[in-house]
């Protein structure tokens, strides 16, 4: 079985067990900025400026606030978190010409550890984001720790059924049982 391991931002490089070498998988690098260039770009954008009036103008929380900076933690982490992740996994397997169901179990089975593993970093970026960083730069300041999410979330996808993510197994099963209930 072949070992990789993402070095760099993008998942630009690759070690592998039989060649002892670095190399760039430029694919990969298509891949993964086309997802940054299509999706996290625009999407991102919008979803700042939208974030940030619903916080100050619908909520009538002051700007910079212990109130206002968790409650757009929160909301970034809980709505447009699982989207991206779930956008993030789906184009790098249609776009690596899987299945629409080989998709869905990937999507399956490396959804829940990334959103719990990202879980523990995010929120400190973005509350360095929301508290200190102008609103028409924070999606900037996002897209440097996008490069190296993207590279975690590709090195995540690559560890396919490592040891590491079956403690999720029982999770996947008891929401199967429940639907099929």
């Amino acid at each position: 079985m072949e070992h990789k391991l993402m070095i760099s931002a993008e998942s630009l490089l690759l070690l592998q067990d039989d060649e002892k070498e670095f190399r760039i998988n430029w694919k990969r690098v298509a891949t993964t900025s086309l997802y940054g260039f299509g999706f996290v770009g625009p999407v991102g954008h919008f979803w700042y400026i939208g974030l940030d009036r619903l916080i100050r103008v619908q909520m009538s929380l002051r700007p910079k606030s212990l109130r206002f900076v968790a409650t757009k933690v929160l909301v970034d982490g809980l709505v447009f978190g699982p989207v991206d992740l779930l956008f993030f996994f789906t184009w790098m397997g249609l776009s690596a010409g899987k299945s629409v169901r080989q998709v869905k179990e990937d999507v399956k089975r490396d959804f829940i550890p990334a959103f719990i593993l990202e879980g523990g970093v995010c929120p400190a970026v973005q509350v360095v984001n929301f508290r200190f960083v102008p609103l028409r730069y924070q999606l900037l300041y996002v897209n440097f720790f996008c490069l190296l999410d993207c590279s975690f979330l590709s090195w995540l996808e690559q560890q396919e059924d490592a040891s590491w993510k079956k403690w999720t197994i029982p999770l996947l099963k008891s929401e199967d049982q429940e639907t099929e209930c």
